[in-house]
């Protein structure tokens, strides 16, 4: 006997406005509710980052709360190789992540629902994702894999908090090991870009921008000393010259006492030039 129409139309992929496939999700195989997951293929003309390329990412929107990165990962692993799972608060662009942190050193993430971006290794994972039937649902948690949840996972959460001293040691010694490390290379970095600079004529000096979160400065010690005079000449200008009646009283006696001063200094050099050009003939 055939199939009905109605029966092949429920193995059918759900697609809804905007082009997301509707994919079931149910926490184990016992229980009766399930979850709604809507995937799509990532296309952002934005997004330049090869670690989302655009034809092997699946954007997936609504992911519940008990789904980590690696639960994720298993479940979408039956459409193919999975190489990278993200999860975050809200959909943006990826940002570049700096030292991989502890969860000692890291706040606290934040509960709720998610979005996800799942890398395969092939491209037509995404259009077997996109292709599975809306009324077979994506099993979270089985007896090779559990999801604890509730009271189970916040005594795992709370057991798992404790750390020996001697662990924690050696992830504190790792840590500041590549903070030397990648200072150490910015500083070499900025010696060698002092070391390219070379002042024009006119005493011009080539700036370049430091380490994020710094200005950026001149690397030349005849720059630094024009700063340093430019400032003190800014301060002296500050300063307030003949304000007062006896400031102006004192100015104009040491310019008349410098004028008396330069006119016999003059007199002297007269003096001196009429006696050098007398005629002497002995």
């Amino acid at each position: 006997m055939a199939p009905s129409k109605k029966k092949h139309a429920s193995s059918q992929p759900c697609i809804i406005p905007g082009g997301f496939t509707v994919l079931s999700l149910q926490f184990s195989s016992d229980s009766v509710a399930q979850h709604q997951l809507y995937v799509k293929e990532h296309k952002v003309r934005a997004e330049r980052s090869s670690h989302r390329p655009l034809d092997r990412t699946l954007f997936v929107l609504n992911i519940p709360p008990y789904c980590s990165e690696g639960v994720v990962k298993e479940l979408f692993s039956q459409f193919g190789s999975v190489q990278l799972v993200e999860l975050r608060d809200h959909p943006g662009s990826f940002q570049e992540s700096g030292p991989k942190l502890s969860s000692f050193f890291k706040p606290a993430e934040k509960q709720g629902f998610k979005v996800g971006y799942i890398v395969f290794q092939n491209s037509s994972s995404i259009k077997v994702a996109k292709s599975h039937p809306h009324n077979v649902p994506l099993v979270v948690s089985t007896e090779q894999r559990p999801v604890r949840t509730g009271v189970q996972k916040w005594i795992q959460t709370y057991t798992e908090s404790f750390i020996q001293p001697d662990n924690l040691q050696q992830i504190v010694d790792s840590f500041m090991e590549d903070y030397d490390k990648r200072k150490e290379e910015e500083v070499e970095k900025q010696k060698k870009e002092a070391e390219q600079q070379q002042e024009d004529e006119e005493g011009w000096v080539k700036v370049t921008r430091g380490p994020k979160g710094t200005k950026a400065r001149p690397h030349s010690e005849v720059a630094n000393k024009k700063a340093l005079q430019k400032e003190m000449r800014k301060k002296k200008r500050k300063e307030l010259l003949n304000f007062y009646t006896w400031q102006h009283r004192n100015t104009q006696k040491e310019h008349i006492a410098e004028l008396r001063k330069k006119f016999e200094e003059d007199k002297q050099r007269i003096a001196l030039l009429r006696a050098q050009r007398k005629f002497r003939p002995y």
